[in-house]
């Protein structure tokens, strides 16, 4: 989705369309590598299973992260996050497979606001999972 948006162009409820974004155990590994979040839960399935989640989970600023990579990909290069904000409401489940899971993020111009700024209303899901709640961004364009 990489492009560049401008602001006269972007019209209140325009739909973004869904992007996906895998995820395997590498990249979870990789992630708490790059955070410094080295729960056992995010990488070791046994002691994820042992304090009661299905399988390993994906952090949830991982996820956060995703829908992120999502507005930063729609503003394009000249495009500034100015806010962003989520709650988390349920968890990303990793199995050991060639598969993994799947992180599917989808956004909606909710407004145009001064000063050249768009606010997106973000969804994030994972199989029938809404992941993020409340996720929007606030972004300055061109």
């Amino acid at each position: 989705m990489s492009q560049q948006v401008n602001y006269d162009d972007v019209e209140v409820g325009t739909e973004l369309p869904v992007v996906s974004y895998p995820v395997t155990r590498l990249s979870l590994v990789k992630y708490c590598g790059a955070s410094g979040d080295f729960n056992v839960i995010h990488w070791n399935e046994r002691i994820a299973k042992a304090v009661g989640l299905p399988d390993v989970i994906a952090h949830g600023m991982f996820t956060m992260a995703q829908a992120g990579r999502f507005v930063t990909d729609w503003a394009g290069d000249r495009g500034t996050v100015t806010e962003f904000g989520v709650r988390f409401s349920a968890m990303v489940v990793v199995p050991d497979d060639d598969k993994g899971a799947t992180i599917e993020v989808s956004g909606t111009v909710e407004e145009k606001l001064p000063d050249r700024k768009v606010a997106l209303a973000l969804t994030a899901r994972w199989a029938d999972a809404k992941v993020l709640t409340r996720a929007r961004a606030v972004v300055k364009l061109p």
